[in-house]
């Protein structure tokens, strides 16, 4: 018999998306990290100091979650697999939203570890974090708060790998050449990669430190699974996602978008197979732009889509099932 969960006393059944607290798909929100009794634990990280052409990514996370409202609150249907997602997690209440890392403004090297901190404390307790941002620069702080061995799959239009200059290092430009020189990322993939605003110089940096770079053309020339293929079976990965990864028309509310982009069911099932292959241990998606986007907000929406769908693959999985099974047994 399940235990009473301790916020279910005085719940409103709120269904439409204009009312309530805009918690992610309306999980509970548990800012209380130190007691967490979850699986999956949603934070933001609202900054856009990390970018240097247009603010207003630090309004993602809002967005994000104001849009995924529109989902329900208790799984979703596929109806082309006839099969229901997410369901135990949200009936459950396996998932719950943990709030905003404290952003510091003008102060990114305390916001960054902030940031830390919080994804810590997430581990900490036995939950996936799912990171909404923000701009790319806080991959950077998120995967430092890892400390186990892990695999970094990178889904961008850009390669994000400038060198550090005259102190210019913590920009949405230089994530993942932060992220390279960590000790437990033991790989770099970089997916989708087609922006003509990627140096020369950045592309040999990161070849030559013995990333891989999937651009484009390669990725659509790949056969079905090819593109773990490289990544052992069942390791453990981070995935950071930014929305420019998909074709221009497809997100008007992101500053960096590029032509050339993924379809949205390229990125999924590309997502799909990481899932299936590796162990997912956290993810992130970033560079939504609100001010920037559709009156209809498609650019939020197409984030919160994203996230729902990778999520439901990762918590489909045979070993995310049997870690769950061993908690339930583990609780009885």
């Amino acid at each position: 018999m399940r235990k009473e969960h301790p916020m279910e006393k005085n719940q409103r059944d709120l269904t439409w998306p204009f009312a309530g607290i805009p918690s992610f798909l309306r999980a509970d929100i548990w800012t209380d990290i130190q007691s967490l009794d979850a699986d999956i634990a949603v934070m933001g990280v609202p900054t856009d100091e990390g970018s240097p052409f247009l603010p207003g990514s630090r309004f993602g996370p809002r967005g994000i979650r104001e849009h995924s409202l529109r989902f329900g609150k208790d799984g979703f249907y596929n109806l082309e697999v006839k099969r229901k997602f997410l369901e135990y997690e949200l009936t459950h209440r396996r998932l719950v939203d943990v709030g905003d890392a404290d952003v510091l403004a003008t102060d990114v090297e305390g916001t960054f570890q902030n940031v830390t901190t919080m994804t810590r404390q997430v581990l900490d307790r036995g939950a996936l974090p799912v990171v909404l941002g923000g701009d790319h620069s806080i991959t950077f702080p998120i995967v430092r708060a890892f400390s186990e061995p892990l695999h970094v799959v990178h889904f961008d239009a850009h390669l994000d790998y400038a060198p550090f200059m005259h102190g210019f290092e913590m920009t949405n430009v230089h994530a993942f050449r932060h992220i390279h020189h960590m000790a437990h990322v033991q790989s770099l993939t970089q997916v989708g990669i087609r922006s003509l605003r990627n140096s020369q110089s950045w592309v040999e940096d990161s070849l030559n430190d013995g990333n891989r770079i999937v651009t484009m053309g390669e990725f659509r020339a790949l056969e079905p699974g090819a593109l773990v293929e490289a990544l052992p079976r069942d390791v453990h990965s981070y995935v950071s996602i930014d929305i420019d990864v998909l074709d221009l028309p497809l997100v008007p509310g992101c500053v960096s978008a590029e032509p050339n982009g993924m379809t949205y069911t390229e990125l999924r099932d590309a997502l799909a197979t990481l899932a299936k292959h590796t162990d997912i241990v956290g993810f992130d998606l970033v560079e939504v732009n609100p001010q920037l986007d559709v009156g209809t907000g498609i650019t939020s929406y197409l984030a919160a889509h994203t996230i729902l769908e990778f999520l439901g693959y990762i918590c489909d999985q045979p070993r995310w099932i049997a870690r769950r099974g061993a908690t339930e047994r583990g609780g009885s």
